[in-house]
């Protein structure tokens, strides 16, 4: 039997050593010829966690989808971001595909690099 499948994300601050609270996160679904979807829209919590997955086994459709971390507004908050932020709005496009487990998708940012990778 295939194991249900699930995303999360978390984002790190890696100017200062610490977990990002309080980063605008945004999941969009894409679909060739349609228009984007918005799926949700959450805050991290003082651990850089989402609270809750952003789509959990019940609500999971394989597809290509786009995280949308709000940095820029995030660093301009904690004095570090120039007017306007050299990072805005980091863009991240993923496949899910179904019974494939847990997909958990971190960023590591500054006010002016991110990278990220598939976590557990």
């Amino acid at each position: 039997m295939a194991e249900s499948s699930v995303l999360s994300t978390h984002v790190l601050n890696v100017a200062q050593g610490v977990p990002a609270e309080g980063v605008a996160v945004e999941l969009w679904r894409l679909r060739p010829s349609e228009d984007e979807q918005l799926v949700v829209r959450t805050e991290t919590g003082a651990d850089g966690r989402a609270g809750d997955p952003l789509l959990p086994p019940a609500r999971f459709e394989p597809g290509r989808y786009e995280l949308r971390f709000g940095v820029g507004d995030y660093f301009r908050r904690r004095g570090l971001a120039a007017d306007p932020p050299f990072l805005d709005v980091v863009p991240v496009r993923i496949f899910l595909a179904d019974g494939r487990g847990h997909y958990h998708v971190p960023l590591l940012c500054s006010p002016w690099s991110y990278t990220t990778y598939r976590g557990s």
